[in-house]
């Protein structure tokens, strides 16, 4: 008989990743990727994660978090993934050689192809034809500026920017609707999207109703990885119900 999860109507036993499995690397702080992520799974798709040691922004925590993740790579291996993904915004948008350094890390440790949160960005913004974007976050002043540098330097236009500067344990607590009150708040004529960076917000729950009332595509960073590993895993699943990026073959 199929255990069918409240909420989802999704048998349980489509969750077990006879399709393919999704390794995850992500930060200790990190309490909304795996909650948001899972209610976006197509079926036959699971997620397996593991941590490495981040609860802070400043530059020498964004680095020390990828000391060990040679470590965190052999065990999510262990599970048999298609791929493994590096999933934490600020740090894989640092620069682009720590970007290119994780990923070749993460690959020689486990045996498999990896992705990255700054990877998965790139390609999304591509795939939707988005060349100026507003990027909205909870981060510091210097987290934004490194963000929009990275982005720029991928030959993407940040037409304006803003960040919340609260602390990590704060970034989980802003509700949805608050993203969607500072997406119209920063509405600009010019913007082809709208990205929510940081994989420790509840962006996902507010994506279809921003692009109702801006009419333009919502990006946030647990979207971006979703739609990228499957992709990247050949899987051409449109999600209904997540925006504009993933209803995309």
């Amino acid at each position: 008989m199929s255990v069918i999860l409240k909420g989802t109507e999704k048998p349980a036993a489509l969750r077990f990743g006879w399709r393919g499995r999704i390794g995850m690397i992500l930060p200790s702080a990190n309490r909304v990727a795996e909650p948001e992520l899972m209610d976006m799974l197509p079926s036959g798709v699971s997620l397996h994660t593991t941590r490495i040691k981040l609860a802070g922004m400043s530059p020498a925590e964004l680095l020390a978090s990828t000391e060990k993740v040679e470590e965190a790579a052999a065990l999510l291996a262990d599970t048999g993934p298609d791929l493994i993904a590096f999933h934490c915004t600020a740090v894989s948008t640092y620069d682009a050689d720590l970007e290119l350094s994780l990923k070749r890390r993460i690959a020689k440790a486990s045996g498999r192809p990896a992705v990255a949160t700054s990877d998965a960005l790139i390609a999304a913004f591509r795939a939707l034809g988005a060349k100026k974007l507003v990027l909205l976050s909870p981060y510091p002043q210097a987290l934004n500026d490194r963000e929009a540098a990275f982005l720029e330097r991928h030959g993407l236009r940040v037409l304006h920017e803003i960040g919340l500067d609260l602390p990590v344990a704060e970034h989980a607590d802003i509700a949805p609707e608050e993203w969607h009150r500072q997406a119209l708040a920063h509405r600009h004529p010019d913007a082809d999207a709208y990205f929510l960076g940081c994989t420790n917000i509840r962006a996902v729950p507010a994506i279809a109703i921003i692009e109702r009332d801006l009419g333009r595509p919502v990006v946030p960073s647990n979207q971006a990885i979703l739609w990228h590993a499957l992709r990247t895993n050949g899987m051409r699943d449109q999600l209904g119900g997540f925006g504009a990026l993933l209803a995309r073959h």
